[in-house]
């Protein structure tokens, strides 16, 4: 297996965009409990899918779309905006638009995970955002040179110049990750083993989380 480390480096595009590269022996979808720094096999975690209302109690269906976790699938809630569906199985990634509830199935039978989102770019292409006006800070699981990142833009902008500075930067496919005060919570591991925060505000009513492992 290939050596686990995570590194973050910013672009060259004014430090518009952070990029957070990770190499990886493993990805899941974590729900209900945020995965903690003392698990030392974690080395990058963040929010995923979209969370329906802000509620004490976890359960599968307060999670916007279907998705599957530990290598079972749940019913989540409908979300109009999830026009995509990012899954890992057997060691391979899929970026999937519009139908992907068969690649869910195989994700589920295979031991993997997957979730539903907002797709923003896919083979090259823009898909057109649901959020075209609003300023915000954006984050996305993406794809550039055929190696998993995260990216995530470092001033407030509309959603439509995000995508353009990801397709910029060689992004061939991208899928929304949940972001506002306390979904945008995440955190990594570099290769000292010491732990970052991205942003500082915790809440309790976030659902689920991308995961990767050592």
């Amino acid at each position: 297996m290939p050596q686990s480390y995570s590194h973050v480096f910013m672009n060259e595009l004014f430090g518009t965009i952070k990029l957070y590269h990770l190499k990886y022996n493993k990805i899941d979808l974590v729900c209900g409990t945020m995965p903690q720094p003392s698990d030392t096999s974690v080395i990058f975690c963040a929010e995923a899918a979209y969370t329906a209302q802000c509620l004490e109690q976890f359960s599968h269906s307060n999670i916007r779309g279907d998705h599957v976790s530990g290598g079972k699938r749940f019913r989540g809630s409908p979300c109009k905006n999830n026009t995509g569906a990012f899954v890992y199985y057997n060691n391979n990634y899929k970026f999937l638009h519009d139908s992907y509830t068969n690649e869910l199935d195989s994700a589920a039978y295979y031991g993997g995970m997957g979730f539903s989102q907002e797709l923003l770019i896919h083979d090259g292409s823009t898909i057109s955002p649901v959020r075209k006006d609003t300023l915000g800070i954006y984050r996305c699981l993406c794809t550039i040179d055929n190696q998993l990142c995260i990216a995530e833009c470092l001033k407030r902008m509309e959603i439509r110049f995000f995508v353009d500075y990801l397709l910029k930067i060689n992004v061939t496919d991208a899928i929304y990750l949940d972001m506002g005060p306390g979904w945008n919570y995440s955190w990594w591991r570099d290769d000292s083993n010491q732990v970052h925060y991205i942003h500082d505000k915790q809440i309790p009513y976030t659902t689920n989380w991308i995961t990767f492992y050592k």
